[in-house]
């Protein structure tokens, strides 16, 4: 076996330079085990990137992989300026590297197919307790918008024409019972309508109600409210 088998893994991540990439092809045209490694490196890499139409892996992972390929050299004259690792250790470290920078890419992008799914889940229920035809609908006094509660408790908030909270800020949703403000749900005011349900029930004789606070919430009112339905 000659040195063509050991820049199977580089080629596989486009990191050979013009020249090694034009002779690395050329041996590829006429070597079969060549081409059978060079696919199961691809198949490892575009699986991923493929499966349900999931976006590619960025950036920042394939210079991650170079980076830790290159740091698996042995400390002696190298055959090649580059990737001149032996065969063995050159596949098994990028084929590591490989699987651990797919697997923490593709723990990201489940979170964050979980956050999507959560959030049209929640957007599901706010239009489900919005159409309930035996809901109650309260309007805010002080903005275009109202609350809808169901008869179990459950309750969303409809409002339309609202800023967008400044920088670093948000707007906090309250119900207050008892004289006491309970944390219902949070929104940035970007969209034109908000439709959204709260993540509180809300009782009779209690209060909804909206403040502007630092991003990320807080547990109690740190202000009046901006405006507000009260329950009866």
């Amino acid at each position: 076996m000659d040195n063509h088998y050991e820049l199977t893994a580089a080629y596989s991540l486009d990191a050979l330079d013009g020249l090694e990439r034009e002779r690395y092809e050329g041996h590829l045209a006429t070597c079969e085990e060549c081409r059978e490694e060079l696919a199961s490196f691809w198949a490892v890499s575009g699986a991923l990137a493929h499966a349900a139409g999931g976006p590619a892996p960025p950036p920042a992972l394939r210079a991650r992989i170079l980076a830790q390929a290159r740091s698996e050299r042995p400390n002696v004259v190298p055959l090649r300026p580059r990737w001149a690792l032996p065969a063995a250790a050159s596949v098994a470290a990028v084929a590591a590297v490989l699987a651990l920078g797919l697997g923490l890419w593709g723990s990201s992008l489940s979170r964050e197919l979980d956050r999507e799914r959560t959030a049209q889940a929640s957007v599901a229920e706010a239009v489900a307790i919005v159409t309930d035809p035996r809901a109650r609908t309260v309007p805010f006094a002080g903005a275009d918008g109202h609350v809808v509660i169901t008869s179990t408790g459950n309750a969303a908030v409809v409002l339309s024409g609202l800023a967008r909270a400044p920088e670093g800020k948000t707007y906090a949703l309250w119900v207050i019972a008892d004289g006491i403000a309970h944390p219902a749900g949070l929104f940035d005011g970007s969209d034109s309508r908000l439709v959204q349900k709260l993540s509180r029930s809300v009782p009779d004789e209690a209060t909804v109600a909206v403040t502007l606070e630092d991003e990320g919430g807080v547990p109690a009112p740190t202000g009046a409210p901006l405006f507000q339905s009260l329950i009866v």
